[in-house]
């Protein structure tokens, strides 16, 4: 039987004892509002799940008081340096169909017979891509539910057959819907299909919503797109996790080559420049290897270019995934190699998945809010209480279990709850108040990582990048 603990904060901080000094550690609050700092007697694992399901948790609510008495809270989770690196538009199965063949056989992947109707009702099949860059599909609001499908998960050809602009250096071919269904293999991304057996993946990570790149980032930074749906931008008063972070005074960064994924918050941005909150990634990588990585980081590629740009490393069609690959495991090496791993995690995740097949129904979700999606962006009338496509999400740790699945529902406000837990700050909406952050995922008692794996830098295959340039820049 689970006994509730009282949770204070002045409760949640370490014993800081010297041996020269035995005795107790004075407790002292962190700043923020003191509402933040109260004790919290948690519910029982089952009542806060049952709460969590009928999303009876609101805006506001402590991790406490809405994760289950079993959790730990504050710095009793034995992890002071988390970070965010949200590449793009990928699904799950698309990536990781084979990862069952390749040695992560708890990790569930589309039957073997999956297909999906062409306009003419004849199935067509999944299949092993070699084409490692191809005309960007559709993953905008309305074509991601035809996509969905009423839970039959096999519009994903219908919808991208003929969608799109065909490049300088192709031909019509590569509009086909078939290349939705394509899915890589270990041969193809060597390096994920490495992580997910190494470290801790989740089968049943969902983005935020069923739609495309803004809001479902919007959801990552805020547990909100604020009724966006589309290209939408959020409101200019929109308060952000780092908002919450900078009133607890932590020290939290973006690094970033290119445009930051919170440049859509106009304002924030603006503040946060003022601040010197955005570094490079080269900055990333000195500050690894002195120890001196900040509480929190969101990690970003470089994002916002057009979805013709082959070579770039976010992973956005038509870039090609082994670029991205190779940007991803130089952060994990330079973290891995940092003073500072012992007491980190990074989630490696995708904001959405791009229009690319996944055969697993999102499940229904909490509505953050009382703001509905955009109507003039929304003629099917779609609400924002269903997660989007699955997506891979990784958890790289000392911490994080070894060859490990996780089967529980996340989405992206399941990282955000993490965050607050661990931070104890406040649920920005009734979504992520209502979110299970993914403690499966770790083993803070025992971790299987504290001497880090070593780390191959994959490469990007010369031969195939010339021939995407050959067709998207000739």
């Amino acid at each position: 039987m689970i006994r509730p603990r009282a949770f204070g904060f002045a409760a949640l901080l370490l014993a800081a004892c010297s041996s020269k000094d035995p005795g107790p550690a004075v407790e002292q609050p962190l700043p923020g509002p003191p509402e933040w700092n109260k004790a919290v007697t948690p519910p029982a694992d089952a009542a806060a799940k049952q709460a969590r399901a009928s999303c009876s948790y609101k805006k506001d609510a402590l991790p406490a008081e809405t994760q289950g008495a079993s959790y730990p809270m504050g710095a009793q989770i034995p992890i002071d340096h988390i970070f965010v690196l949200m590449q793009e538009n990928r699904s799950f199965d698309h990536y990781f169909q084979k990862l069952p063949d390749y040695g992560q056989k708890d990790a569930e992947v589309a039957p073997a017979g999956y297909s999906n109707p062409d306009k003419d009702g004849k199935p067509v099949a999944m299949f092993h891509s070699t084409d490692y860059c191809f005309v960007d599909t559709n993953h905008e609001w309305v074509a991601t539910h035809d996509q969905l499908d009423g839970g039959k998960m096999d519009g994903f050809f219908k919808t991208n057959d003929g969608d799109g602009s065909v490049p300088k250096g192709g031909t019509a071919a590569l509009l086909s819907g078939k290349r939705a269904l394509g899915y890589y293999d270990q041969s193809d991304i060597p390096f994920y299909y490495w992580l997910a057996n190494e470290f801790a993946i989740a089968d049943r990570y969902f983005s935020a919503l069923p739609g495309p790149t803004f809001p479902n980032r919007s959801y990552m930074y805020a547990a909100t797109s604020f009724g966006v749906i589309g290209g939408g931008l959020p409101p200019v008063s929109a308060t952000l996790l780092t908002d919450y972070l900078s009133e607890r005074q932590l020290d939290w960064k973006i690094y970033r080559d290119g445009t930051a994924g919170m440049t859509t918050f106009v304002s924030k941005y603006s503040i946060y420049n003022g601040d010197g909150r955005f570094h490079t990634i080269a900055e990333f990588k000195a500050d690894a290897a002195a120890g001196t990585l900040p509480a929190f980081a969101f990690i970003d590629p470089h994002l916002g270019l057009a979805s013709g740009n082959y070579d770039n490393d976010d992973e956005h069609p038509a870039a090609l995934a082994q670029t991205g690959q190779k940007f991803v495991a130089e952060i994990i090496d330079a973290l891995a190699k940092s003073p500072n791993w012992p007491r980190s995690v990074l989630f490696l995740t995708y904001d959405e998945h791009g229009g690319l097949f996944d055969h697993v129904v999102p499940p229904k979700a909490c509505p953050p809010d009382d703001i509905p999606p955009n109507p003039m962006e929304n003629p099917i009338g779609a609400k924002f209480d269903q997660y989007g496509v699955r997506v891979p999400m990784i958890a790289i740790s000392p911490y994080a279990k070894k060859h490990y699945v996780s089967h529980e529902v996340y989405d992206h406000t399941s990282l955000l709850r993490f965050i607050e837990a661990r931070f104890v700050v406040p649920a920005l909406t009734a979504r992520d108040a209502n979110a299970l952050a993914p403690w499966d995922m770790f083993d803070f008692k025992t971790p299987p990582h504290l001497d880090p794996p070593k780390i191959t830098i994959p490469t990007v295959p010369a031969d195939k990048l010339a021939a995407c340039k050959a067709i998207f820049a000739p």
